[in-house]
């Protein structure tokens, strides 16, 4: 039947998973996506560029089949991607902003899944270079990688799970993590992707990303709440959740170290090897040709000051301009 088509290729187990943590009923797959679409309608808003029963059944999933929450995730899918059209331009592994952060490790994704068929992704902080790769570009590059991740059907079911480690990130480097780019993640992933998150794992956290964590708090969800584990340098309590023979040994993990290029070769195949045409100069030439909006500018390498930062140039036209404590940067240095 025309269902099982849109279950093909999940293993049995996963079908009774989704039966009993999803509430996914195979007899009825068809009513639900056709439910959901006809929602559209109530918001001309909002262009809706993609429709398929495919498309729709991942929003249910992530939202347990209660149509109407599936829905609104879909609204805020598309209507996130309305508002931060700069981020979607050219959405793609190959875009140079986008490329250069999935070389540089962010994010990583582990081949193997975890105990419960999650697929582990990792960002290693202290490797933001942040002469080379603007938050956006990595919040871009992170966004691309849960797109191709989530076309797997067994994702979209099982979820995924984050482990950051904060390993030796600097004060400096936390002090351009402001509100208004941390706001931007957290609605692009909380609460505008079909996505189910297992976990979010901090580990060897500094005080200022405690800090930092207390500031965001305000902005997640009780339920994404409740997934965030901040385990310090406490790697036991790590393993409990997420077993030692998934993790790499950065993490007190059995596998091997996690080779930073292991993602990148696989989302940009062939093209993979030639990173060097983007040197910094053509890359700032470029730029320097369309420079038309603030990301672009916060995007290139060269030293801003902070009080023209791309916050407080008001590029998030969609926030609340009035909330200034907001755009503050976090952290000042002086």
């Amino acid at each position: 039947t025309e269902m099982t088509h849109l279950q093909a290729g999940l293993s049995p187990e996963t079908i009774e998973k989704a039966r009993l943590e999803l509430n996914e009923n195979p007899d009825i797959l068809h009513q639900d996506i056709q439910q959901v679409r006809d929602m559209i309608i109530t918001r001309p808003d909002i262009g809706f560029l993609r429709t398929d029963d495919a498309f729709i059944l991942r929003f249910l999933r992530a939202r347990k089949f209660h149509q109407t929450e599936a829905f609104r995730l879909l609204a805020q899918y598309f209507q996130y991607r309305q508002l931060n059209l700069d981020m979607f331009k050219n959405f793609k592994a190959d875009d140079p902003g986008i490329k250069r952060a999935l070389t540089d490790g962010f994010p990583g994704v582990l081949e193997n899944r975890d105990h419960c068929g999650r697929k582990i992704l990792l960002l290693f902080a202290a490797n933001w270079d942040q002469s080379r790769n603007s938050f956006i570009d990595i919040l871009r590059a992170i966004l691309l990688s849960l797109e191709v991740l989530i076309e797997d059907q067994e994702l979209q079911i099982n979820g995924f799970i984050l482990i950051i480690d904060w390993s030796n990130f600097s004060f400096k480097q936390a002090s351009k993590l402001t509100p208004s780019i941390l706001k931007l993640a957290i609605e692009g992933l909380q609460d505008s992707f079909p996505a189910r998150f297992g976990g979010v794992h901090f580990v060897n956290q500094p005080w200022y990303i405690h800090a930092l964590y207390t500031l965001i708090k305000p902005f997640l969800k009780d339920k994404t709440r409740k997934r965030i584990f901040l385990h310090g340098n406490n790697l036991n309590s790590l393993h409990q959740l997420i077993h030692p023979e998934c993790l790499p040994s950065e993490f007190g993990g059995t596998l091997p170290p996690y080779d930073m290029g292991t993602w990148a070769r696989t989302l940009l195949g062939p093209d993979y090897g030639d990173e060097n045409e983007y040197t910094h100069t053509s890359y700032n030439t470029m730029h320097v040709k369309h420079a038309s909006s603030n990301l672009e500018r916060e995007a290139s390498p060269k030293p801003m000051k902070r009080s023209q930062s791309v916050v407080e140039a008001g590029t998030l036209k969609h926030e609340d301009q009035g909330e200034s404590e907001n755009t503050q940067p976090l952290l000042a240095l002086d």
